[in-house]
């Protein structure tokens, strides 16, 4: 199982709803990512905007590429992408650059 850290940033000024949006995540989002194979995912938010993602999934690649290909990423995507900073271009879940583990207490040393 394959142990995905990411940062992204949100908007000063957008904290708050990016908070509302998240407590009211769309069904059918959640769905796709259950079947896509992201799970025990989670967002972390402090309160200068830095945003900590983690999830488990076996193939990470292969999960993004799942979420890539369904219409309700793509519209959750587009809906979301105003909320970031410094995105290039690029829609979150595409900046979503993985960081390197560099500890985890559980694995065998």
């Amino acid at each position: 199982m394959q142990r995905v850290c990411f940062l992204l940033k949100v908007r000063q000024e957008r904290l708050e709803e990016y908070r509302e949006r998240h407590a009211a995540v769309w069904p059918e989002m959640l769905a796709a990512l259950s079947a896509a194979g992201w799970h025990n995912y989670s967002l972390f938010l402090r309160e200068d905007g830095l945003l900590v993602g983690y999830l488990e999934t076996e193939d990470f690649a292969a999960a993004q590429a799942a979420m890539a290909a369904t219409d309700v990423n793509t519209r959750w995507q587009a809906d979301m992408a105003g909320f970031f900073e410094a995105l290039d271009g690029a829609e979150p879940d595409e900046a979503m650059k993985p960081l390197t583990e560099v500890f985890h207490l559980d694995r065998p040393q």
